[in-house]
């Protein structure tokens, strides 16, 4: 973790600057040929986060949801790499709900290693890394914190509530399908469903407040690889529907199959 946390913390507060500063205006919003939205927002992030980056490593190449489409035939011989998405839950953003999040991942050989997710909007900052643990630091932006010793200090070490009174889903706000719910009919016992936006999922579960997380509709890697790093180092797990096998990146298609992240 002392290798790149703290830098990384700042590069997430100077991207959710950036993102506020549009989400306090009116601000317009296009849409890509997925015709999924697109706002300066995503823009200014993705610029700030990319320059942060080749601060910290100008090594390590970036694949950005908001970045140039990087043929297979160049990531394939990728061996680790920044797995980005600038502004996770453009809809939530649109909507001004302020669950949206900031997501970087570093993978190494296929999987994440390490992940941050900023909440800019709720000022939130999750971070964690394999064999060290995952965190949360409420209040990010006003903490005084010069080093990464700080930033461990002021955190919480995650999972940080786990309710053994009932079995708790969490489910994306825009997107339930017909076999997410399905899979909590099947579940044995008193069932709570918790509906949030972005990659804010991934840390329900990292914090112990959701023992599932089933998304049984599209995602692309960008949206999933910093929550599983985070989950992950909480103890968790986030794995393959169709087989159970750990959940797994730089595939030749960045459409993700389905998963399944639980505690």
């Amino acid at each position: 973790m002392k290798n790149h946390m703290f830098d990384l913390f700042q590069v997430c507060l100077d991207a959710g600057k950036e993102i506020l500063d549009v989400y306090a205006q009116d601000f317009d919003v296009e849409f890509k040929e997925d015709d999924s939205p697109l706002t300066l927002a995503d823009k200014r992030a993705h610029q700030a986060i990319e320059s942060g980056l080749a601060r910290i490593d100008s090594s390590i190449p970036v694949l950005s949801e908001e970045g140039r489409a990087i043929p297979y035939g160049e990531r394939k011989r990728w061996k680790q790499f920044w797995l980005v998405d600038p502004l996770d839950g453009t809809k939530e953003f649109v909507k001004k709900n302020g669950e949206f999040t900031v997501n970087i991942a570093l993978i190494d050989d296929k999987y994440p290693v390490l992940g941050v997710i900023y909440a800019p909007a709720l000022d939130t900052f999750y971070f964690g890394e394999q064999g060290q643990g995952a965190y949360k630091l409420e209040r990010a932006s006003e903490q005084e914190i010069t080093k990464l010793d700080d930033l461990l200090e002021k955190s919480i070490l995650l999972p940080s509530v786990k309710d053994k009174d009932a079995i708790h889903v969490v489910a994306s706000r825009s997107h339930m399908s017909k076999e997410t719910e399905d899979f909590i009919n099947e579940l044995d016992g008193n069932v709570d469903v918790v509906s949030s936006g972005s990659s804010l999922k991934f840390c329900l579960v990292a914090e112990g407040k959701a023992d599932y997380y089933p998304r049984y509709a599209p995602t692309m890697e960008w949206d999933t690889g910093a929550g599983q790093a985070i989950v992950e180092a909480s103890g968790g797990s986030v794995t393959r529907h169709e087989d159970g096998e750990r959940f797994y990146y730089n595939r030749e298609e960045l459409l993700n199959g389905w998963f399944l992240a639980k505690r």
